[in-house]
């Protein structure tokens, strides 16, 4: 029987590659390693690729694991300053922003309600109630989640090797400002996912567990659980409302909220 890899061992090298691909813009066409067996074993390869990645964490996204994995529903990723994007409000003011992705990897865009964090958390605080996580939040805006993998088969592979790759993130298209958020109700928002004109997904964060404000909420008793300071200004990516769509390199994405919001981008090679 052939030896199984230390998993010290195993854990940095999967860290060390995606690291390395992600710096490059390699593709890496087989998973690196051992598949972590669990969420406890993706989470250490994501924190050690933190330690090795250069670049700000801006940002967390958070996904949905369906069906859940250990009774956890959720998976989180960190979102680097530069690969956050404000484009100008109004479409006319330019061409739309292009957004990397591995050409040879994972690609697909996700339209998302994107909150910032106001007030940085207590570390110590490991519960909240949905009023304690709204309170945290200053800002509330439509956008664009770029979700691109130099490993095509990342999503293919179960949530642990999601959450290894920095949670498939790659990019964050941030939009308008959510006009009447703080007395209305986004949950009931229709949102659209259009992809070179054509309408691809569509639905309300209505369906997605207990919304973006619950997205909110998990995030910050996950990261208070790892030992993982938030601070004031992060923006919290907080699920594909409508899926996860595959685009191509040349595409354009566009995200559509409430018929009155709208975020644009297009696609292009990493």
């Amino acid at each position: 029987m052939a030896a199984q890899p230390d998993t010290t061992d195993n854990i940095r090298h999967i860290a060390r590659t995606f690291v390395d691909a992600r710096r490059s813009g390699a593709a890496v066409p087989e998973f690196p390693g051992a598949v972590p067996a669990t969420l406890r074993e993706g989470y250490a390869v994501q924190d050690a690729a933190l330690l090795l990645a250069d670049g700000i964490v801006a940002g967390w996204k958070v996904g949905r694991i369906n069906p859940p994995l250990d009774g956890v529903d959720r998976l989180t990723g960190p979102i680097f300053a530069d690969q956050i994007v404000t484009p100008a409000d109004d479409p006319a003011a330019g061409d739309p922003v292009a957004m990397p992705v591995f050409a040879d990897g994972f690609a697909a865009a996700e339209a998302e309600f994107l909150l910032r964090i106001g007030t940085a958390p207590d570390p110590a605080k490991t519960h909240y109630t949905m009023a304690e996580a709204r309170a945290m939040v200053d800002a509330v805006h439509v956008g664009i989640e770029i979700a691109s993998s130099p490993f095509p088969g990342i999503n293919a592979l179960g949530p642990t090797v999601t959450v290894s790759d920095f949670g498939n993130n790659n990019g964050l298209v941030i939009g308008a400002d959510a006009a009447g958020w703080r007395n209305g109700d986004i949950n009931g928002w229709p949102v659209e996912l259009w992809i070179n004109d054509a309408l691809i997904g569509a639905a309300t964060s209505a369906t997605m567990l207990d919304g973006p404000f619950g997205a909110v909420r998990y995030l910050l008793e996950h990261m208070a659980a790892r030992g993982i300071a938030l601070s004031s200004g992060q923006w919290v990516s907080t699920g594909a409302v409508t899926g996860v769509h595959p685009v191509a390199i040349g595409d354009r994405v566009e995200a559509r909220f409430d018929g009155r919001f709208a975020v644009h981008c297009t696609i292009k090679a990493r």
